[in-house]
Order: C-alpha cells, then structure tokens, then sequence
C-alpha cells in the first residue's frame, strides 16, 4: 500500500497561478505486484526429472550393449540440460532481485512525490490566505488580460466569486481599462504604477496600484501581475488636509490683512500721543508737569515696542516674511542705529559706541529693513539691561576660502546671563529674569524675532555671557555681492596720534579702536594727570564735554599738560549744542557729536581746522533748538497732505516751531490741486503726502504732480511720503511713483523737521 493524489492533484502542478479548485483529500489505495507471482517449486522440478530420465536412458543403453557415444551423448545432454537449468535459474533470480529493488525504489519515489504535492498544495494554500489576509488586491492576466489568478480581495471588491474569475477581463468586471498602469498592456517587461480610482457598488475606492509585466522563458508569452492596496483612507485624509491648509492660508491671509490695518490703526494714535507729548514738553511747564509727561512718553514708547513686536512675531508666525535683498551699506546701516538708540543710552548715562573694520565690504546685497530690525532689538535690548559702563557695537568681515560673512558684536556691561538663561533666551516669550518682579518689562519677542529673521537670511545668532561681567550678542549674515571699500582707507590716519580723554569707557574704546583700525594711534585716559603722559607727540586731543567747565578752565591744564601744540576737538552730547559759543571762545578747533561717527571723525581727523568752531550741518541735528535753521525769516513752505487731524496738526506745529510756513489739505486731490495751482512765486518746498487718504491716495496724487511737473517742464518738488507701514516693499514702492523720502510713524519732531529740511539741503 503507498500514498498516492487522484488524477486532480496530479495534474496540479502544471499550473500554480490557475483558478483554485476544492482541495483534494489524501488517501491509500492498493497497488499490484510489478511481476506476477509463480509457483517456483512446480517450475524448478521440471528439470531435474528431466535430468534423471537421461542419465536412466544412458544407464539403459550402456546395459543394452548399445554404443558407448549414444550413453555419452545421452549423459552429455543431460549434464547440458542441468547446467542451463541452472544458469536460467541464477538469471531469474538476479532478475527478481532487480525488480524488486526497481519497485522499493518507484515505491519511494511516489512517496516522496505524493508528499511534495501535498506541502505544495499547503504552502500553496498558506500562500493565497496570507495573500488575503495582507487585504492587498492580487491579480494575474494572460496577455490579452483575460483573469488567470485573482484573489478573494479582488473577488468582494467586485462581488464575485473568485472561482468564477477566471478568463475575465478587467473592462467585464466593471474597471475601466484606461485607469490602470500603462505596465498593464505592455508586450515588453516593465513596472508601473499610480493612484486610480476604482467605482464599487459601495462606492468609488482609491488604489496605489503596481502592474508587472513578465515574460515566460521557456514559452516567451508576455503576463500580467498587479498588486493594488487601498488607499482610500490615505486619499480622504489628504484631501482633508488640503482642505485645512487652503482654510489656514485663508485665515493667514485674513490675519495678514488684519495685522496691517491694525498696524496702520495703532500707530495713528500713538503718533499723536506720541508727537504731542514731545511738543508739550517743548512748553513752559513745572517740574510736576515736566514729570508726568516724561512719563507719557515713557509710556508710550513703551507700548508701541511691544505692539511692534507683536505684530513682528504675528507676520513671521504666518509666514509673511520673505527677505527682500537689496544693496545696502552697513556703516550707514549701524550709524543710523546707534544715532537713533543714543537719547535712550544717554537718558541711563552709560556709553553708546559703534567701530566698523577697515574691510567691511562698503556695500552689501541683504535685507536692510531686517538687518535693521535686528540691530534694533540687540542694541536696544542691550541698553535696556545695562545701567553701567555701555554698549559697544562692532562690525567685522569673517572672509574664508569658502565663505564671506559680515559679523556683528553687541557687547554691554550689563548683569550678564546664567548658562541655563542663554540656553533659552531666543525662544518665544522668554526672558533671562522671568519673575514677576523683575526689573525690566518686555514681552520676550525681540530676540526671538531677531533669530528668526537672521535665520531666513542665511545667517546664524548667538549669545555669549557671564553672570556679572555683560554679554557678547553675536550674529552674521552672508556678505553676497560684497562691493570693497578703497583700499587707500585702512591706512588713512597713518603718522597721526590721538589722546582721548574722557570718562566714558565704552565710547572711548570705540574711537581709539577707529582710530588704530585707519593706522594712527590713540591713548585713553581719564583724568588730566594720566592724558598728560600721553602727551608726546599728540596730533590731536579729544575731549568729552562733560568734563569741561564752563570757562574751559580744563582745556587750559591740558594745554600746560603738555597739549600746547595739538588741535583740541569737543566731544559733545546732543545736550550739549547750546555751549557750541563758549567751546569756541575756549580754544576747541571742531566738535564731534556722541556717539562719533567713524566716517565723521576720519574726516575731521584729516582735516586742518580753523580755531573757530564748525556749525553743525542741519542733517546732523537732533534737537529743533539747537538746528542750524536754513531761513528763520521766510522758513520753508511746507504742504501737509494728512487727511488725521491729531496727525496733521501734530507734524504743522513741529515745523511751525522750526520756523517753517505750512499749508494742510485734507486729502491727496487737494494736494494735487495746491501743487499745480501755485506759481512760481508761491511754490512748496517740500510736500508731505500721507499715504492713506480718501479721494485720493498718497500715490496716486504723487504720481499726479510728477505727471504735471514733466508736461509744465517745471523743477520737481521734494515729497516726502508720511506713512504707518515701514515694510521695504512699501518703500520701494513710494520711491518707484517719484516721492523723495520717507517718514516714518509715529512722528519723531527731530526727525520729520531733519527730514523736511535736508530734502532742501539735498
């Protein structure tokens, strides 16, 4: 008895891939012998009784007397017979033993096959339920993509019965051909794929379906397999995604267009608070009243920082910024900088300086408006924190094989930061003292905002610090399309020596530090006593007001000091402008505004100077008593177009007070109008046109007067645009329509009357 498969399983492995029938059950059957059995005991008797009647008719003859040969022949046949007999006898039985061992062997064999088909029957079944239960769609055309193989994924998706499958089409079972891979109807191999929509009658379903197309090697007929998972699931989620994103963008949007109207909203008033509280202060009031308004516009610089921040954060957290390169100069960059952050350093009577490398590219392609903002917020934040000693800004070029960077250094002597506060202190809403009774205010933002604008320019921030001895805020940015000063400046101050005196450690330094940078040589001293032995060969001597009596008496000890021979420049504060006479009448050859220029001082370095004392030029002033007016008889004819009330009547008493005659109008038409309608004799010197204004808007009526100005050949008048949005885009814009400047809001009364006049200076 052997294990054996009926005629079905036999045949099962011609084709592994055909439609699957019932599985067969294993059974045993009887098999016959390969050789039929004999009776070997009535074969093998046969001869020998043939033996012994030959050798009895040999006897018989021999007693006959018959001849001698017939008994031989006789015998001779018999032992003949016998010997056949037996060689017969040992081939059957080699025989016999052969067969036997042929059927043992086939035997085994069908065995051993009849076990094969069944584990390939098993793994072929463990194959198809894996096939299944992995939930991924399996199917396997011929090349006219009729249905080979499917399984029972693909047969509930169209409702059928996988036995049922075979020599379908996908076109029969409802699946568009056109949707599937092009894999699926290539004569050549290849592999395809794509996401297709498949309709069911529970619904139209997404697939990621992969199609293969396979070559036979014996018969070279080309087949086709797929495998396709659903992905429905997938396809919703990312619709509901794009669904939410297209809602955020809106939203981010909506807020963006909020976040300008509100910033233009907000700083209306803050400029009239703002402006008007610098004008009342500019009255006769009582120590009292002087105090409180200090404190309203304490206040409300204080406010307008921290909604500025606000908004900052707002745009960046929305994705509103978007760097906008353009040629820029970092000297004039930092020096607008440190001359707008002064008044705040001198208010805490600590120093402000600024040193810029010889090698600093004169020019530069970046952000400016954002290079801005963050020196802004470091410098800023760096007064803020230091109520001693000062806050020292310095630039320098990192040039490598590889790389051009402009580095910038904030250095203060403030309270400095723990290792755990410089950890954090450029996340959102964190502060080095984040107590409740800390001692400065701030939302949080600035450094946080400042990383990420730096970040967006390819640039890095860092901070370095220990408790008690100030901190160094350091960051770059990429110096692309770098223009190199004149090489003939590194060496410009070459052979000259300067001795500085002063009490101001940080501004000092800053000047010395120019000084040796340009090839000359400085000394910084303190006192009389120690600027006296560093007399000796001194070229020029600079001197901080603050110590300088009245009648000059110190310029006179200096000068026994050994200073006889040297030209004395006055280092003066903004305060300081109203004893430009007495200066004078004391010996100074020149003054030097704080915080100095390093522009400014190698020009007056280089410059023999009379003893009398320079006037300052109207662009540098700071304070409207102290301005060099251009005509305090006639002043300037100035038209406000401001349709704000506290707006226009705050920028018409400043450049009233200044001496100007001012005309305002209401709206960008009016302007027009008053602008074209003038004759020559009553021409404006200067416009300043707001930008927002009903009728008509600020460009628009710009861009009306430059019309009318081409057709009448007349010279064009100086406008200077007046507006609440300081993006470089608005600029850009205001200046491509023909304005000539722009003011900033809110209003600061030194800086719109330095602006009107320098338009006319220029």
């Amino acid at each position: 008895m052997i294990a054996e498969s009926d005629s079905q399983q036999a045949s099962k492995g011609d084709d592994v891939d055909a439609v699957a029938a019932p599985p067969a059950a294993r059974r045993f059957i009887a098999a016959p012998p390969l050789v039929p059995e004999q009776q070997l005991a009535r074969r093998e008797g046969l001869p020998l009784l043939t033996f012994v009647a030959i050798v009895i008719l040999a006897g018989l003859a021999h007693l006959t007397g018959a001849p001698i040969f017939i008994s031989l022949a006789l015998l001779a046949t018999g032992l003949a017979g016998l010997a056949l007999h037996l060689h017969a006898r040992r081939s059957v039985h080699r025989t016999v033993v052969l067969l036997d061992e042929t059927t043992a062997r086939s035997r085994a064999e069908i065995e051993t096959l009849a076990d094969r088909m069944w584990e390939m029957q098993e793994s072929e079944e463990r194959f198809r339920g894996l096939i299944d239960a992995l939930g991924d769609l399996v199917i396997h055309r011929d090349r006219d993509g009729n249905i080979v193989y499917a399984n029972k994924v693909f047969a509930d998706l169209v409702e059928a019965d996988h036995r049922d499958l075979a020599g379908k089409t996908l076109a029969e079972l409802g699946i568009e051909v056109g949707i599937v891979p092009d894999a699926a109807f290539s004569d050549h191999e290849c592999l395809s794929s794509t996401d297709v929509a498949i309709r069911t009658p529970g619904g139209s379903r997404w697939f990621s379906w992969i199609e293969l197309s396979v070559r036979d090697k014996d018969s070279g007929a080309v087949s086709h397999r797929a495998i396709a998972r659903d992905i429905t699931a997938r396809k919703r989620a990312e619709s509901s995604l794009i669904t939410a994103r297209e809602r955020a963008e809106f939203a981010s949007q909506a807020k963006s267009r909020f976040l300008a109207t509100v910033s233009h909203e907000i700083r209306t008033p803050m400029n009239g608070i703002m402006g008007m509280a610098r004008l009342l202060a500019d009255t006769s009031l009582s120590p009292e009243q002087q105090t409180y308004v200090g404190a309203i516009s304490t206040s409300a610089s204080a406010l307008l920082a921290l909604i500025e921040d606000l908004l900052d954060y707002s745009k960046i957290e929305a994705g509103r910024f978007d760097p906008e390169p353009q040629p820029m100069s970092v000297r004039e960059i930092a020096d607008n900088i440190i001359e707008l952050l002064a008044a705040r350093a001198f208010a805490k009577d600590i120093g402000l300086g600024c040193h810029v490398e010889p090698d600093v590219p004169q020019m530069i392609t970046a952000d400016p408006g954002r290079v801005r903002q963050v020196l802004l917020n470091l410098i800023g934040n760096a007064i803020k924190f230091t109520d001693s000693g000062g806050v020292l800004v310095s630039i320098a070029r990192a040039r490598t094989e590889t790389s051009d960077r402009i580095c910038f250094t904030i250095a203060d002597t403030g309270p400095g930061l723990r290792d755990e506060d410089m950890e954090r202190i450029f996340e959102e809403f964190e502060q080095a003292d984040g107590t409740s009774t800390r001692t400065h205010g701030g939302a949080g933002l600035g450094l946080a905002i400042s990383k990420r604008l730096v970040t967006a320019m390819g640039g890095t921030i860092s901070v370095s610090s220990r408790l008690g001895q100030g901190s160094d805020f350091v960051f770059e940015i990429p110096a692309t399309e770098a223009t190199d000063a004149p090489q003939g400046r590194q060496d410009a101050l070459a052979g000259r020596h300067a001795v500085i005196l002063s009490r101001n450690a940080v501004e000092a330094d800053a000047i010395a530090r120019t000084i040796r940078a340009n090839g000359g040589t400085a000394g910084i001293a303190a006192t009389v006593a120690q600027a006296a032995s560093l007399a000796d060969g001194c070229d020029v001597l600079l001197v901080d007001a603050a110590m300088e009596e009245s009648d000059g008496r110190l310029l006179k000890r200096l000068r026994l000091s050994g200073f006889s021979d040297c030209e004395a420049v006055t280092l003066i504060a903004p305060t300081d402008r109203g004893m430009l006479g007495e200066f004078r009448a004391s010996g100074y050859a020149t003054f030097l505004a704080r915080p100095v220029r390093g522009g400014t001082l190698l020009r007056v370095l280089l410059t023999s100077h009379a003893p009398a004392l320079a006037q300052p030029q109207p662009k540098k002033c700071r304070a409207p008593a102290l301005r060099t007016p251009i005509d305090r008889q006639q002043g300037l004819s100035v038209l406000i177009a401001e349709d704000n009330d506290i707006n226009a009547m705050l920028a018409r008493a400043t450049l009233l007070k200044a001496g100007h005659r001012v005309k305002v109008v209401g709206n960008g038409k009016a302007a027009v109008e008053a602008v074209t309608s003038a004759g020559h004799k009553h021409r404006f010197d200067v416009v300043l046109m707001d930008l927002h204004m009903p009728v008509m808007d600020g460009l628009d009526a710009i861009a009306a007067i430059r019309r009318h100005e081409e057709e009448t050949s007349v010279p064009p008048v100086p406008i200077m645009v007046l507006s609440a949005d300081s993006q470089e885009k608005t600029r850009h814009a205001v200046l491509a329509h023909g304005a000539s400047g722009f003011v900033t809001k809110p209003l600061d009364p030194d800086a719109l009357v330095n602006a009107v006049e320098g338009q006319v200076a220029a």
